[in-house]
């Protein structure tokens, strides 16, 4: 196995990332955020934008997931969607380039398993495929992806809407694709985190419940409700 792949095995990916209208959506506060949960931990970063992960790249030393957003689509791939969009984040220092492999309609008309080799053999970085069934996995994988990563079941219309992470289709991926599975998606806990890689996972991705006060604080809220009493 490549030598940086084998040192995410085990380990926590933090995503470092905010949108706009959230008020850490400011680059110098994400490369602070990343630089938090490298000093903790992390075995790796994820983050978006070309300002971001040059940011982020001076401040850790651990391997950079880069992706490059479009506006979000539940139709549309918008995590890397083209080759463009990986070239803009090419020299920005990220060893991972992570994209949207689902089998939807691309906007420029091309397909998953040609930007993976593209970005293979014309950028030389390795390829993380987010997927959100296990068919697009398989499919990832035979296209020559390094990793394929849960990131995005129950983010497409026909991938199943589960409230946890999707740990049916971590063990069916872990047990069927030959690469590493990266677990990604509504991991809200140590303990979610601890089942993802009992399932098979060579590694889990955590992003809003490290890093977003926001979303934590809605998610407690959620959870707890009012106790005017």
């Amino acid at each position: 196995m490549n030598k940086l792949l084998a040192s995410l095995k085990g380990g926590l990916i933090v995503s470092c990332q905010a949108l706009e209208g959230n008020p850490l959506r400011d680059t110098e506060c994400i490369a602070r955020l990343a630089e938090a949960a490298y000093l903790g931990g992390a075995v790796a970063i994820r983050a978006n934008s070309v300002e971001d992960l040059k940011a982020i790249r001076s401040r850790v030393t651990v391997p950079i997931i880069g992706i490059n957003k479009t506006a979000p689509s539940p139709d549309i791939p918008y995590i890397t969607p083209t080759f463009e969009s990986a070239l803009e984040i090419a020299p920005t220092g990220c060893e991972i380039i992570a994209l949207d492999a689902t089998l939807r309609p691309r906007p420029d008309g091309g397909d998953a398993a040609t930007l993976i080799r593209r970005i293979k053999e014309e950028l030389g970085l390795l390829v993380m495929a987010d997927i959100s069934t296990f068919e697009e996995g398989v499919s990832a994988a035979k296209a020559g992806a390094d990793l394929v990563a849960t990131t995005l079941s129950g983010y497409t219309a026909y991938s199943p809407k589960t409230e946890g992470p999707d740990l049916e289709l971590i063990r069916k991926l872990h047990a069927e694709v030959a690469v590493p599975i990266i677990a990604e998606g509504r991991f809200h806990s140590p303990e979610d985190v601890i089942q993802g890689l009992e399932c098979g996972a060579h590694a889990v991705v955590v992003g809003k419940m490290i890093t977003n006060a926001m979303y934590i604080t809605k998610y407690f809220v959620g959870k707890i409700g009012r106790r005017d009493e």
